[in-house]
């Protein structure tokens, strides 16, 4: 009962968001237009060798944290956080989330400073499908948040603080902090209440980088 009761807990959204597939507006009105087909985003044709090859940087409030990815485990979760990174849905959302001494959990396009579109809105609602895999989720690894339902991750991710096998081939880890898991500390001690912090601390900007000692940047803004 409590692994199952941990398990269920820690899937959930971070914030009252709506499901994938649902809408926060009011029932769409009779022989209203359909909605437009969402803009392709700079990832969506990339290959796993591409992919491979990139890292990005999340320069928060309290510091900065570098990532490399493994697409070759889990390629379409890869793919939605460079594609969340690269087009700027990323940038100024906070870690609304936090676990003390388990993980930080960010991605909500809801904490947005700036007003939420309907293409933001939309954005935060695509799903990616379940792609549990063979990495350990251990310290530093971050991971897809999701509901309980199989399939409904969207842009929510989580780090880890410590281990934690009882996640392991149930979440799709897809990454790893290879830098700044003292700002990923350092969040995880900030006081909450309820899982919420009282003070989240806020995403600046998150780029892509390409791996290397000389990273490059790439981003659309």
């Amino acid at each position: 009962m409590l692994f199952a009761g941990v398990l269920a807990c820690f899937a959930q959204n971070p914030t009252p968001t709506p499901k994938p597939g649902t809408s926060p507006s009011p029932e769409t009105k009779k022989n209203e237009r359909p909605a437009p087909t969402p803009a392709a985003e700079p990832f969506d044709t990339a290959d796993v060798k591409t992919m491979a090859s990139k890292c990005a940087r999340i320069e928060t409030e309290a510091g900065d944290i570098e990532l490399e990815f493994y697409p070759e485990s889990a390629p379409e979760s890869v793919r939605n956080f460079l594609n969340l990174t690269a087009t700027g849905m990323l940038d100024t959302t906070t870690f609304s989330r936090v676990v003390p001494d388990f993980v930080i959990q960010g991605g909500d396009l809801y904490t947005r400073t700036d007003k939420v579109t309907y293409a933001i809105g939309q954005r935060a609602r695509k799903v990616v499908p379940d792609e549990p895999n063979k990495i350990l989720h251990e310290r530093g690894i971050i991971s897809m948040a999701r509901l309980d339902e199989p399939n409904t991750a969207t842009t929510n991710f989580f780090i880890l603080i410590k281990e934690a096998p009882y996640l392991d081939g149930k979440f799709a880890a897809f990454g790893r902090v290879t830098k700044g898991m003292d700002i990923v500390d350092a969040i995880n001690k900030a006081p909450v209440t309820d899982e919420k912090p009282e003070k989240p601390v806020r995403i600046k900007r998150a780029i892509v980088l390409t791996c290397g000692p000389q990273s490059a940047s790439f981003s659309l803004f």
